[in-house]
């Protein structure tokens, strides 16, 4: 599309568009549409639709009403990139559920993906075969495969070698003018060779040229012996004959402005158990220079170079080895890994590295470490480079992270300038760090696009390294993270006119209206990367450090009903600078108060993912308690002093519920309650099939001898017993304590057992005082009951757990039920396992502790079969979002119904209220993980 083109309708394309999905699939309002104007890069263009694909033929039919109405469609995967490849101010097309089918081929030689599959899961499926994708990418966690392939994505160990480009051996894709062609499968092949001869023919033409022109062969060839993903891939004009090969490699790192891959077969490649890592540190950047030189020839993994400003962006953060502490200035580290298929194939490497490393002078003797937990330790401060500089950024600012790539011969010069730049322009945050062996280097530093000046200061500083990147040692100015908006205009400087125009060629051949994500990795306007730059203005102190990276967004159970982490705090940006300028922000407030506030789990899983470590929960947490009134307030007040009643309150309607089940039956049951929440406006809670029972349990006389432990049974325990189907009739505290006992523990109770809980219950609400409150009395009681803390506590729901450790900190020594059943009840029992396979759901509580092999290990021991479901996460059940908001829970677990095995028991986990969600979604009895050891130690 021309940028004279009249604008499109998008009225008419939106009316359109609803013959092609469905209209709640179709994201218009101004909230959503402003979240998904963000990407991991500094840029935002906010869409006028977007619309969330689940098939190839939504994707067809989204290209064709585009093209009708003549208007720009991009392609978005998990929005992790750098370059601002996935945002747009038309029409955004994003993957909705049925993109992640992975199928494993030939004993893991090759995989089959669909473009929705993140690169992590792909791998784990890959695991028992010993092999992996190539692509490594840092975000690996978290990016799907279609942005992989879409971006050529590499990392720190895949090189050259192992990217999309070289692993590729078919490829399905939907071309611009809605042709779906499967490469792998010859009727397909045969057909698009019938239907598309033209195009075919020009490619191969376009082909014999370059490569019957032995400069430009040549230059191309120069070009990528280096990682480069600086416009198209153009080496697949002179490394294949083949015009469909030509094409489908061209699709590789064309960013989405050549077609849609709808699925990709890769060649996989060794995933070795063996490793062994080292950090060397050399007294000057130009001696670790020589080092990797050496080391190309030798058979590492990876090396990464980290300069003296990345070492002390992180020396002095916890875990970090005392050696990179107080390090003169120069000094350069080499973080160097080696693998191998078998300890002696390792040990044979090592020493052939030993011997290559004889000719450098290091600061310290080299010295591997096999040891996966000391090698995870080299290992963390290369992955907090990052994180590291983006956390201390001045609020407002933004972090960019650039790639570049130098030919290795060239590296220690060009770090050195590259090093003088950043100081010259003022950068002197920046860092430099990257994968030598490929004369990959990133530099970090921050910036703010809030000020006119800073961002001229951007652009003069990004002209200059252009100009030294490809002026001084012809290098690439994008290595990995893809052309995009930023290095657009830089095109033609880095390949010239000619290669340039051999790109325009080829875009204008295979999306002639140019309507596939334009102005991204060719633009000829020469300010664009200065356009549509993203700001981040203060929000709030908890979420101000984001970087907006989207690592978030796999841990959140409400991603794709409403909002994630990352769109959250976009969002709430957007609101407080609306605020801030005076500007009116109440149509986003009402959107946020539902889509932002009332359907976060305010789980805490995002912090686990986050580089920074940002919790976005607690903003939510926050923000509830802002709007909540005086009588909200007083009411919280009310119930936090008159504990023991409103639990005796819950129990007795949970048993009342449970009469009217018996008498009438769970589903009878069930639909009354939600009959009555539809006519209510969904003012009364949902109830399901599984609703608990009232609790019945009568603490035991504290244990005065022998090996005691202090048991707190959790407010959700003593108030909720088994659901009224489920064969166990026990309560959870009355399973906990016989099965401590049947261990030979001695059980202590706290005094004062009713009215003492957590908090959490208040804290979820908004209520921080009212929750700090009883979390102090809790305190006061176990500190008592466990003789001034000599005696182990234990506590029988994870959420509860995770809030009083967090709240204690050091004070006081809590356990987990999981850790001390897996820890110090199991080695005393002897399980007689159960053929009957189970689930096991580890809740959020227990991820957050580090708990899942625990609670996985406790259930292996129990049961010949516990089946961990995958893409099942938090529950999203939420304390009791379960009944209020309960799409939230439907949302989180919609995969897991199809996941539970025939002739399933029951499924475990350690908490009762997201015990309730999974046993509706799964309708098998969920329970504490203690029930399984007491069934199979009796």
């Amino acid at each position: 599309m021309s940028r004279n083109s009249p604008a499109p309708d998008y009225s008419a394309l939106l009316q359109d568009l609803t013959g092609v999905m469905p209209v709640e699939r179709l994201v218009t309002d101004p909230l959503r549409r402003l979240a998904y104007g963000t990407d991991a890069s500094f840029y935002r263009l906010v869409p006028q639709v977007v619309a969330e694909v689940r098939d190839e033929a939504e994707v067809k039919g989204v290209l064709a009403a585009c093209r009708r109405h003549g208007a720009s469609v991009t392609f978005r995967a998990a929005g992790t990139s750098l370059s601002g490849q996935a945002v747009s101010d038309s029409v955004l097309m994003i993957l909705g559920s049925g993109w992640t089918q992975a199928t494993v081929e030939d004993e893991g030689r090759r995989i089959r993906l669909q473009p929705g599959v993140i690169g992590a899961d792909a791998n784990r499926r890959l695991a028992a075969f010993a092999r992996k994708i190539g692509p490594d990418p840092a975000s690996i966690d978290s990016c799907k495969i279609g942005g992989i392939a879409a971006n050529n994505a590499s990392g720190m160990c895949c090189g050259t070698s192992d990217n999309s480009y070289q692993t590729l051996m078919s490829m399905r894709l939907v071309l611009a003018d809605g042709t779906l062609v499967d490469t792998g499968d010859a009727d397909s092949v045969a057909a698009f060779r019938a239907s598309h001869a033209g195009l075919l023919d020009k490619l191969d033409d376009m082909g014999k040229r370059v490569r019957a022109d032995e400069t430009l062969a040549g230059r191309i060839r120069h070009k990528f012996a280096i990682k480069n993903t600086t416009g198209y891939s153009l080496n697949a004009l002179v490394d294949f004959t083949d015009p469909l090969d030509i094409l489908t490699h061209l699709m590789i790192g064309s960013e989405g402005t050549l077609g849609f891959i709808a699925e990709i077969t890769y060649r996989t490649v060794p995933e070795h158990a063996h490793k062994a890592s080292a950090l060397l540190l050399f007294p000057d950047i130009a001696e670790a220079c020589r080092a990797v030189v050496l080391l190309k020839q030798a058979p590492v993994s990876a090396v990464e170079l980290m300069d003296r400003a990345s070492l002390r962006s992180v020396e002095d953060k916890p875990g970090m080895p005392a050696q990179i502490r107080g390090l003169a200035e120069g000094v350069t580290a080499l973080l160097v890994e080696a693998r191998g298929e078998t300890a002696e194939s390792l040990s044979a490497t090592l020493a052939e590295i030993g011997a290559v490393l004889g000719g450098v002078t290091t600061l310290f003797p080299p010295d591997f470490t096999t040891d996966p937990a000391e090698y995870g330790k080299l290992w963390k401060i290369r992955k907090g480079l990052f994180p590291a500089v983006g956390a201390v950024r001045p609020v407002g600012t933004t972090v960019i992270i650039e790639d570049v790539a130098f030919p290795i011969a060239s590296l220690a010069a060009a770090t050195v300038d590259l090093e003088h730049l950043c100081r010259k322009h003022g950068y002197d945050e920046a860092i430099i760090f990257g994968h030598a062996l490929d004369g990959n280097l990133h530099f970090v530093f921050t910036q703010d696009f809030g000020i006119k000046a800073e961002v001229d200061r951007y652009a003069r500083f990004m002209d200059e390294v252009a100009e030294l990147v490809v002026g001084k040692y012809d290098g690439s100015l994008k290595a990995e993270h893809g052309t995009g908006r930023n290095m657009a205009p830089f095109v033609e400087m880095e390949w010239g006119a000619e290669a340039t125009g051999l790109m325009w060629d080829i875009k204008h051949l295979l999306d002639a209206q140019g309507l596939l994500n334009p102005g991204v990795l060719l633009d000829r306007d020469p300010k664009a990367h200065l356009n549509n730059l993203k700001p981040l203005p203060a929000a709030d102190a908890l979420v101000d450090t984001c970087i907006e990276c989207g690592f978030c967004e796999r841990m959140c159970p409400s991603h794709g009903l409403t909002l994630s982490p990352r769109q959250r705090i976009t969002s709430w940006r957007e609101i407080s600078r609306r605020a801030a300028a005076g500007e009116n922000s109440d149509a986003l407030r009402r959107l946020y108060d539902y889509q932002g506030i009332d359907t976060c789990a305010a789980c805490g899983l995002c912090a686990t993912a986050c580089p920074v470590g940002i919790e976005t929960g607690l903003l939510t947490k926050s923000l509830r308690g802002r709007r909540l009134g005086g009588a909200a307030h007083a009411v919280g007040q009310w119930t936090a002093n008159h504990y023991g009643a409103a639990m005796s309150a819950t129990r007795l309607g949970l048993s009342a519920a449970a009469l009217v089940s018996k008498v009438a039956g769970p589903g009878t049951m069930a639909a009354m309650a939600n009959g009555l929440r539809k006519l209510s406006g969904g003012r009364t809670p949902k109830v399901g099939e599984h609703l608990p029972t009232g609790a019945d349990f009568t603490p035991p006389v504290n244990a005065q001898v022998g090996e005691r432990v202090v048991y707190f049974p959790t407010c959700a325990g003593r108030a909720m017993g088994p659901a009224s189907g489920d064969p166990e009739k026990d309560s959870l505290p009355t399973v906990m304590t016989r099965v401590l006992q049947r261990a030979g523990f001695g059980v202590v109770m706290p005094d004062g057992l009713d009215n003492l809980c957590c908090g959490q219950a208040f804290e979820s609400k908004g209520l921080a005082a009212t929750a700090d409150a009883k979390a102090a009395e809790l305190e006061a009681a176990l500190f008592k009951a466990s003789d001034h803390g000599r005696l182990p506590i234990i506590m029988d729901a994870s959420a509860c757990t995770w809030r009083m450790k967090t709240y204690l900190g050091e004070r006081l020594k809590v356990l987990d039920s999981v850790e001390f059943l897996h820890d110090s009840v199991l080695p005393r029992l002897k399980p007689a396992r159960q053929d009957q396979p189970v689930l096991v759901h580890v809740n959020c509580g227990a991820r957050k502790q580090g708990l899942d092999d625990k609670m996985i290990g406790l259930a292996k021991a129990c049961a010949r079969n516990a089946v961990v479901p995958e893409a099942v996460g938090c529950c999203g059940f939420a304390g009791d979002k379960g009944f209020t908001t309960p799409e939230l829970n439907d949302h989180a677990l919609r995969h897991l119904a199809p996941q539970v095995p025939q002739g399933c028991e029951a499924g475990y986990s350690s908490n009762r209220t997201c015990e309730i969600g999974l046993a509706d979604h799964a309708d098998v009895p969920y329970r504490s993980i203690v029930y399984l050891l007491d069934r199979v130690t009796r």
